[in-house]
């Protein structure tokens, strides 16, 4: 049976092989994907095909010798080989993924005629590359989706518990890009549109929560949906939080670049917090917007970036706030163990995986009860639950998992259902299940 994925990044093993930078977005891939690598005797075939933009093209001319190149007119399909595993890159503006691009059609057709796969499982729908998959890949019985976020939900409610000023706001950056709070959710009414089309078109469909099966029913009520949990990144399989390990008072966050992560939430709730517990201390994954001490600070900052930075001073938590740029999983997994309690307060999610990864290692999860969410956390027995966009019921659920009685009883049950739910063996055996069905039923 062979087995192509078309994923929406290059996988961090696979950058590694080229001596490329790469994303640590989409963790859950990289679970599965070094499941099947580590497979001995291997039930499936594995090919993986994956956008390279304009900053990745020297690659095409400088793999290594077991590698080939297939191209016409400028277009490209690059194959190598990784271990058992059979890789394949495509040119796409990664810039613009509102844009389709015809000629992703002709570089996955040449990606099809040479793998030749059983099964195409399509991780992520929103992008062009998803769309060209469709057209020239005319075997929707044959076809997988997997769901992750859903953007037709996000475009819905992106500037939601944000002050008009700021949605209408166009700083010099936001015009220069093209990227204004409006033109971004915009962007994601337009990805809606292929993710529509996409799930509209496949015959198969994998979720997890009660959420993505109740949205994606409504696009396409005859194509059969498979309950599929997640294998996380090995990293967070080991290691367990302990209370007094952790630095008293610091809430960590795993994202906050843009509005539906709900950090401006955090920072209204933290004055409320501060109240009770002067030495807290907030930490953020992921890149900074908030910078605003340079001229070239404030050229580049967006409107979002600017409204997080006027919290910040107007709160004054200039010393509270510490924004620690993209983290490995190592990296993200050190910053857990030290932390008192994780906060989701997202306006949207299905299963957020940092919420999942803060669950194996038995951190404190604090959650807005969105989306998927009340599918992975029962409130008060593995994590708190408040409503979303409510900053005072959000400061009152950090307080009470700070209570040694409620951490304890919610880092316990968070990570004894985070290891049934994430166990890795049953859930590589259940993916295979629903392949072989895909290949020998329909």
């Amino acid at each position: 049976m062979r087995i192509l994925w078309l994923c929406n990044i290059m996988l961090p093993a696979i950058a590694e092989h080229l001596n490329l930078s790469y994303s640590n977005r989409e963790g859950w891939l990289t679970g599965v994907y070094n499941r099947f690598a580590g497979e001995r005797e291997s039930k499936a075939e594995l090919g993986i095909c994956f956008p390279m933009d304009s900053s990745q093209n020297a690659v095409f001319g400088r793999v290594s010798g077991d590698a080939s190149e297939k191209s016409s007119a400028g277009e490209a399909a690059l194959f190598f080989p990784i271990g058992k595993v059979r890789c394949y890159g495509f040119r796409e503006s990664l810039n613009r993924p509102d844009r389709y691009d015809e000629s992703l059609e002709r570089q996955l057709k040449k990606i099809l005629d040479d793998f030749r796969p059983d099964v195409v499982h399509i991780f992520g729908t929103e992008f062009p590359h998803a769309r060209a998959l469709t057209r020239v890949w005319d075997r929707p019985e044959k076809t997988l989706v997997g769901i992750q976020g859903l953007c037709c939900k996000i475009a819905e409610v992106y500037t939601q518990g944000l002050p008009k000023k700021v949605v209408d706001r166009v700083t010099f950056r936001d015009w220069l890009k093209r990227d204004s709070l409006r033109q971004q959710q915009a962007k994601f009414y337009l990805r809606a549109l292929s993710e529509k089309e996409v799930i509209s078109w496949a015959g198969h469909i994998t979720g997890r929560t009660g959420f993505d099966r109740e949205v994606t029913a409504k696009i396409n009520p005859d194509a059969k949906y498979y309950r599929m949990n997640e294998i996380m990144r090995d990293a967070f399989y080991s290691g367990r939080w302990e209370r007094e390990h952790c630095e008293p008072g610091s809430i960590f966050m795993g994202q906050g670049d843009y509005p539906i992560k709900g950090f401006h939430s955090m920072l209204e709730a933290m004055p409320l917090i501060v109240k009770k517990r002067p030495d807290i201390r907030l930490y953020v994954a992921g890149n900074s917007i908030v910078d605003y001490l340079s001229i070239k600070d404030r050229i580049k900052i967006s409107s979002y970036g600017q409204y997080l930075h006027e919290l910040i001073r107007r709160h004054r938590l200039e010393d509270k706030v510490v924004i620690l740029g993209k983290l490995d999983a190592e990296a993200m997994k050190a910053r857990f163990l030290k932390s008192s309690v994780f906060v989701c307060p997202s306006i949207i999610e299905n299963s957020p995986n940092t919420v999942a990864e803060a669950m194996l290692l038995g951190v404190p999860v604090v959650a807005a009860a969105v989306g998927g969410i009340p599918d992975m956390i029962t409130d008060g027995r593995e994590g708190i639950l408040f409503e979303s966009g409510d900053v005072t019921a959000l400061a009152g659920a950090v307080l009470k998992a700070w209570d040694e009685d409620v951490a304890r009883t919610v880092s316990e049950g968070a990570a004894a259902r985070a290891a049934a739910v994430h166990d890795r063996d049953m859930n590589y055996e259940r993916l295979m299940d629903i392949y072989h069905e895909i290949n020998l039923h329909f």
